[in-house]
């Protein structure tokens, strides 16, 4: 098993300093992925623009838990999936929502079960997606912006899910009750 160095203020790089605060900020802690990713100026401020950028799409807070759950779970992200179900709560977040993501269920709603299948779609078939595909996805209310969207949204969780996996990133405290593994 790999493991990278979980980085505090005080051991990241210089140019991680600040963006480790801004973390600790924003979230009242430095969450274990940021500090891994600290040692990479680059790798941490780019998974945080990128993480702000998607926060800011036209995707609601149960689309946003959609998309980022469906790639972590998707991923077997060990990490991921206990941090977003703890932020999905925190976003109230329907939990009949949250446990189906977890558990690999369809949802409910069939609108967000479509932008479930089609997120699955895109990252199973690394961006070719059939035109049945886009077609069921646009039937459900969806458009192109948001396919871009998504897309930004995997692009955040490959740098999170990939760094887990090579870190072995222990996972928060915060987040230790929602512990998960694959079935």
């Amino acid at each position: 098993m790999t493991t990278l160095k979980v980085h505090t203020i005080e051991s990241a790089p210089e140019e991680s300093k600040t963006l480790l605060q801004d973390s600790q900020k924003a979230y009242g802690m430095i969450p274990g992925l940021h500090g891994v990713l600290a040692a990479s100026p680059s790798a941490l401020k780019g998974y945080q623009v990128l993480h702000e950028l998607f926060v800011n799409t036209s995707f609601n807070e149960e689309e946003l838990t959609v998309v980022w759950q469906s790639i972590n779970v998707e991923h077997s992200c060990h990490y991921c999936v206990p941090a977003h179900t703890g932020i999905a709560h925190m976003m109230k977040v329907d939990n009949e929502i949250i446990e189906s993501l977890r558990n690999e269920t369809p949802l409910t709603n069939a609108k967000l079960e479509s932008l479930r299948t089609f997120t699955l779609s895109l990252v199973r078939n690394r961006g070719n997606v059939s035109q049945e595909d886009l077609e069921a996805f646009y039937a459900a209310g969806y458009g192109e912006q948001q396919v871009l969207e998504i897309i930004l949204g995997v692009s955040q969780k490959v740098i999170s899910n990939y760094t887990n996996h090579i870190a072995n990133t222990p996972v928060d405290a915060a987040f230790q009750k929602f512990a998960w593994e694959k079935k």
